[in-house]
């Protein structure tokens, strides 16, 4: 099963991913949690990085790019995986689209979270004081969620516009046990089609 989660900071996609990822055995892909662990490896990439990520800006296409397709090539990526933030720009979209179809890999079920940005905030902001993360203040909120529109939002309608039959909107207002339920129906339904 490969599965893509669209939506913007704070919409619970990490949660999610975690949990549906475990669920099915799968790999979940985030490429904040792939880009946090690069940060500690000290080298000039990595405070290229740090400058980047703690200013709200996102990472290059062609880093996450070779990123992406070195982990979906890879052998831990074989039984599936969940797409976490990525792709986030049309740069990203027109490479996955490629790298899936050179490679014969389908995208079988596309998800989209969507939610009231304020209800965001207030998220990230709870998230920000429980892990101490750098990423998430009130500035580098609003800076996030300004490029999501700008460049995310976007990609997701491209999606949604192309890849229909298999394309579902999520409410991620909900709690997070009935957003997972609803998450396990439509993938039992894709699987049963």
């Amino acid at each position: 099963m490969k599965i893509v989660f669209f939506g913007p900071p704070g919409s619970g996609k990490g949660t999610q991913a975690k949990l549906l990822a475990k669920h099915l055995s799968i790999l979940h892909l985030s490429t904040g949690d792939i880009l946090r662990e690069k940060l500690s490896d000290g080298d000039s990439l990595s405070i290229k990085l740090k400058e980047v990520m703690s200013s709200g800006n996102l990472v290059s296409d062609e880093i996450l790019n070779q990123i992406i397709a070195n982990k979906l090539m890879s052998d831990e990526c074989r039984n599936g995986y969940i797409l976490d933030g990525y792709p986030r720009t049309i740069f990203q979209s027109d490479f996955l689209l490629s790298f899936t179809k050179n490679n014969n890999l389908n995208l079988d079920i596309i998800f989209n979270f969507k939610i009231d940005f304020k209800l965001v905030e207030q998220r990230i902001i709870l998230r920000s004081k429980q892990e101490q993360r750098s990423d998430d203040s009130i500035e580098v909120i609003k800076t996030r969620l300004h490029k999501y529109i700008e460049e995310t939002y976007p990609v997701s309608q491209f999606f949604s516009e192309n890849f229909s039959k298999n394309f579902f909107n999520i409410d991620a207002s909900q709690e997070v046990s009935k957003i997972q339920k609803e998450l396990i129906n439509i993938i039992k339904k894709a699987k049963n089609k």
